[in-house]
């Protein structure tokens, strides 16, 4: 059985469908960097402003369900096409903003343009490059993942010393803009339009569930888990989401098929992969956090220090997708989540307020290293087991757990943060604001770590799978 698609050129059209994706990813945390700037520009609190992050993934965690419904009722080209045109708007809105309603707008806007173009860049990859020549490609796109997220403070942060925040998103257009007229005319067809029915019911239950997790994870950094605008919506998530899984086994054309989960590598894939996101997007917002308020270093220099971690991972990421067919996904996660679970360790460790700047940037590399060679093999590993026909399903299911691990990721953070800064006051007042804030940040990692041991518990029962069909 022929395991892809023939298309005319698949290597420009998983290009095509990396930079927009990459676009996206980087758009995600670009603004952690320019965090301090908007709070100063609109007068907000930082609760407040995480919203500009947290929000973005809330659209992402919303909307990445709905493209296993979108790639069986729109042309791929078509999607494409929209995809662009949605996120250009996006840009434009936050790019002009007056104040932070309307940048949070352009925000939401623009996510709805990622939400597509991340699942559709998934499935389409699995659906165009033939068993053997997967790892590589693969190995890209874990790529695209973490270095979209990762490398968007280091690029801001030079954006910023350069003009002004507006400019992130000026660039950004730019790039849309070029995708759109360079990129998009070359799109081939790769889905089944079966234009299936849309289940109405399913559609809600996923928005209130997944919308109404990320919220209230969201609102505790703001308030206390008694409040009820942290426990209402988190217990409202939660049921809607059980509701919408037993649906989805009892619809004989359900929305996303659950049934993915029934392949026992997939799961634990899965699994590995959300452990993975919530780290990159934790990390992603507490460094630049730590390097700029802690150590008083400029938004440039903050990045810069960023930079060796994010070229590691770079070098490493291509290395480990041509390797893995020989080495597999066991050995590369359980390698990856050791270096992981040790750089946690050390951060827990050594962050103060008068850390050499030296031992941040080290051990960051060290954690990057550690991604690389989960992300991927992670990934790959658990879509081989998928038969082909489930791949759109099993792409869908697996992007929204990951985005929704990546607001947690990113709302967790801010929470433990502020949390260590309370406890820090309560204990030796607020007289010392700089070693109040590094205490803030060293405790935000105690969650990192353990997700980590997660992650490298889970790592003992990978079996390396091969491809069902």
């Amino acid at each position: 059985m022929q395991s892809h698609l023939q298309v005319k050129s698949p290597k420009w059209m998983a290009a095509v469908l990396m930079f927009g994706s990459f676009i996206g990813l980087f758009g995600e945390t670009a603004l952690n960097m320019a965090m301090t700037d908007v709070m100063t520009d609109f007068t907000v609190s930082p609760g407040t402003a995480q919203w500009l992050t947290t929000g973005y993934l809330l659209v992402l965690a919303i909307l990445v369900p709905l493209s296993a419904y979108l790639v069986r009722w729109f042309t791929t080209h078509q999607l494409i096409v929209g995809a662009l045109v949605i996120s250009l708007i996006g840009g434009l809105l936050a790019a002009i903003s007056p104040n932070f309603a309307v940048l949070l707008a352009g925000r939401l806007i623009q996510a709805i343009g990622t939400g597509i173009f991340l699942p559709l860049m998934f499935s389409a990859v699995l659906m165009i490059f033939p068993m053997e020549k997967r790892g590589p490609v693969m190995g890209i796109v874990g790529l695209v993942l973490t270095a979209g997220p990762a490398l968007g403070p280091t690029i801001a942060g030079l954006i910023i010393s350069a003009s002004s925040w507006h400019y992130i998103f000026w660039i950004m257009i730019v790039l849309y803009v070029l995708l759109l007229i360079v990129g998009a005319p070359k799109m081939e067809n790769v889905s089944a339009i079966t234009k299936p029915r849309i289940d109405i019911v399913s559609l809600l239950l996923s928005t209130i569930g997944f919308g109404g997790f990320v919220y209230a994870l969201a609102t505790l950094a703001e308030r206390p888990f008694s409040d009820p605008l942290v426990w209402v919506p988190l217990i409202v998530g939660i049921v809607a989401l059980v509701l919408f899984a037993v649906r989805q086994f009892k619809m004989p054309e359900p929305m996303i098929n659950l049934h993915v989960f029934k392949y026992p590598m997939f799961t634990l894939g899965t699994v590995l992969m959300v452990a993975t996101l919530f780290m990159i997007l934790s990390v992603a917002i507490l460094i630049p956090l730590y390097l700029k308020s802690v150590l008083a270093y400029t938004a440039i220099a903050a990045g810069l220090l960023m930079l060796p971690a994010n070229i590691l991972n770079i070098i490493m990421s291509p290395l480990v997708g041509s390797n893995f067919d020989k080495i597999g996904a066991r050995v590369f996660t359980r390698i990856g989540f050791t270096l992981i679970t040790v750089a946690s360790i050390l951060m827990l460790l050594i962050l103060s307020s008068t850390t050499p700047v030296w031992q941040v940037a080290g051990t960051l590399c060290i954690f990057f290293v550690g991604v690389s060679m989960t992300i991927m093999p992670s990934q790959t590993n658990a879509m081989n087991q998928l038969p082909p026909q489930l791949y759109a399903d099993g792409s869908a299911a697996m992007n929204t757990l990951t985005q929704v691990a990546g607001a947690a990721g990113t709302a967790v953070a801010i929470t433990m943060f502020t949390a260590g800064q309370d406890s820090y006051a309560a204990e030796h007042g607020a007289g010392q604001p700089l070693d109040m804030l590094a205490y803030g940040i060293q405790h935000a990692f105690i969650v990192v770590l353990v997700v980590a041991i997660i992650g490298l518990i889970g790592s003992i029962f990978i079996k390396n799978s091969r491809p069902s069909h």
